[in-house]
């Protein structure tokens, strides 16, 4: 079932493109030709799921923000997808006044209100427009899909729904019902996407408990006036859930704090220092000549990629350790560079002089094979540019390694957060000078105070705090995660992380290679091993019917489709862990959402500005 459902969020937007029409199969005539106007959540929902190239087949040929400077062009119809603000409205009324389009299909991201709609039915009169304006769609389409499996809730305006913001100490009521309400506005239209009623299961006492209330209501209302309700009738999902309904875990962030700041070991967790909306940043250097003494230093160029689901080397090997990935890269070198020295011979073969009938023999054998390598030169092409891509990224990823230690961090947080015997004391750690930042550092700490059963005596806390400020750690975020153990009683119930540690595995067999991209020298080369996190071992519980006193208070629905939602932010540590938990499970599909996905840079930040208070 989650295959066909997955389709849906960008088959929503491909409907609406071709003005709000399912697009028909096979079609062979020539698009619409049409403009979109887009605000930045609709920009943020559209750039993750559709290329350029992608717009354009659909006869895009401008998308340009609504408040951007717009000339007319009334000959061409105009597609309006933005949030049903008052601003964004005022805008559209504006165009409506100044005829800049021959027609307007008018979608808004979260449903409109009838005040507002009635703005614009004045403007239309006002403007002598009326029949200018085709269409108008609430789209429902209020969230942001990265991953077949996993979405957010937005991007613009982010910190309004952070972890910060639900955990302040001088937080409002009315501030956290606004908060409260924005979640449950987006959940509401990821279900009414699918289609379908999901059962909803929460952890009680917290944030998500209030999502889930409101989330519980709103579905109801819905329900109640069975003429107008979302899930009976022509939505994307609809049929797909007769005999069984979707269940919606949902857990506060609170529940664990370790994971979001431990440092990771697979590809697509280390790149998400600089990935953002499924495009990554880099900075590259323009030269490696020296520089002379006294010159400027030679500014470094930013370059982008785009790692979607077309990328299948992204595909196969986002969640594996960063050593077989770099592996894995290198193999696709020597491969594109074998087919591209047969198609050079190939070629060499071809421009045999001579009419002896050994070179006629043989010119006459290489040319169904020159043929066949020329015909797959397109796909040799695209081959050689996703490893050009993965050897950047990878090339950048491995220097952070190096540079900050990042596997030995990895192995020794593991060791802590699985009761481990550790090799090294945890302030020789924190006084090594080449060992990571000061964040680094922080982090590290921070998880072990999180860990630990019981809290470093005062004497141990200032040795520590005293290492920590000497390596120019900032201890803000230290204070906010001492008085959030204290009043979580978590030092009596810590949280559990499993009892497995990743092992070493020596010396790389390929990477080590004198013609490899990759001189993985001094850097571990660790396999991780198969354990459940908390938000994991939840759902499993959930799921499996165990009894366990984190999951006994729950009440129970025994679905097939399962779906995690985390309120206060999620990483992609916990998301590859669902997904690697799910695939012993024969059957049953997972799909991780959150309020938003942070890095653990952003995180600790966020903490950093609560100890502050």
């Amino acid at each position: 079932i989650l295959s066909i459902i997955l389709l849906y969020f960008p088959v929503a937007l491909k409907r609406m493109l071709n003005f709000n029409v399912p697009p028909v199969k096979n079609s062979t005539g020539e698009p619409v030709w049409k403009v979109l106007i887009y605000d930045r959540f609709g920009q943020d929902i559209i750039s993750p799921l559709l290329s350029v190239k992608e717009l354009r087949d659909m006869g895009i040929t401008l998308h340009l923000l609504l408040h951007s400077d717009r000339d007319p062009i009334p000959d061409v119809p105009a597609i309006y997808f933005v949030m049903p603000t008052e601003e964004n409205i005022d805008r559209m009324c504006q165009d409506l006044r100044n005829q800049l389009y021959e027609s307007y299909y008018l979608n808004f991201i979260s449903a409109i209100s009838r005040s507002k709609l009635e703005d614009i039915a004045n403007a239309a009169i006002g403007a002598n427009a009326v029949t200018q304006v085709a269409k108008v769609f609430d789209q429902y389409l209020n969230f942001i899909t990265l991953e077949d499996d996993m979405f957010v809730l937005c991007n613009q305006n982010k910190e309004l729904v952070s972890y910060r913001a639900i955990n302040r100490p001088d937080i409002t009521d009315t501030e956290m019902e606004t908060i409260m309400d924005t979640i449950v506005d987006s959940l509401f239209c990821f279900f009414v996407t699918l289609g379908a009623i999901p059962i909803i299961r929460c952890s009680r006492g917290t944030a998500a408990e209030m999502v889930a209330v409101k989330l519980d209501k709103k579905l109801r209302e819905n329900l109640r006036d069975a003429r107008n309700s979302l899930f009976t009738g022509d939505t994307l999902g609809a049929g797909q859930f007769s005999f069984q309904r979707p269940l919606l875990v949902l857990v506060d962030r609170n529940i664990d704090l370790a994971t979001p700041l431990h440092h990771t070991w697979t590809y697509q967790a280390l790149v998400h220092d600089d990935f953002h909306l499924n495009r990554v940043n880099l900075e590259e250097s323009t030269g490696t000549e020296s520089i002379p003494a006294g010159a400027r230093p030679k500014k470094k160029n930013k370059k982008s990629y785009d790692l979607t689901a077309s990328d299948k080397f992204w595909q196969k090997h986002k969640g594996s350790p960063f050593p077989e990935v770099a592996e894995s890269v290198q193999q696709e070198l020597e491969s594109y560079r074998a087919q591209e020295d047969e198609v050079k011979r190939l070629k060499s073969i071809m421009g045999i002089e001579g009419e002896d009938e050994g070179a006629i023999s043989m010119l006459s054998d290489n040319t169904a094979k020159l043929t066949s390598a020329v015909s797959s030169l397109p796909e040799l092409l695209e081959k050689k540019r996703l490893i050009d891509l993965h050897t950047n990224v990878a090339t950048a990823v491995l220097e952070h390694i190096k540079a900050r230690k990042l596997d030995v961090y990895f192995e020794y947080e593991e060791k802590i957060m699985s009761k481990s015997t550790l090799d090294k004391s945890l302030l020789d750690m924190i006084s090594d000078p080449d060992a990571g930042t000061p964040e680094d550092k922080m982090r590290l700490f921070l998880i072990y105070y999180i860990s630990s059963a019981q809290a470093p005596s005062e004497v141990d806390l200032e040795q520590y705090k005293k290492a920590l400020t000497d390596a120019g750690c900032n201890l803000a975020p230290l204070n906010y995660i001492k008085q959030w153990k204290a009043f979580t009683k978590m030092a009596s119930a810590p949280t559990s992380y499993g009892n497995t540690t990743p092992k070493p595995l020596g010396l790389f067999s390929r990477v080590m290679n004198t013609g490899s991209q990759f001189v993985m020298e001094g850097v571990k080369n660790l396999v991780l091993k198969q354990q459940n996190l908390p938000v994991t071992r939840i759902l499993d519980n959930l799921m499996e019917m165990k009894s366990n006193p984190e999951t006994d208070d729950y009440r129970y629905f025994d679905p097939k489709m399962l779906r995690v939602f985390v309120v206060g932010g999620g990483n992609y540590i916990e998301y590859q862990n669902l997904i690697d938990y799910i695939k012993g499970k024969q059957g049953k599909h997972v799909l991780y959402g959150c309020s938003e996905l942070f890095n653990a840079t952003q995180f600790i930040k966020q903490l950093s500005q609560l100890g502050q208070k």
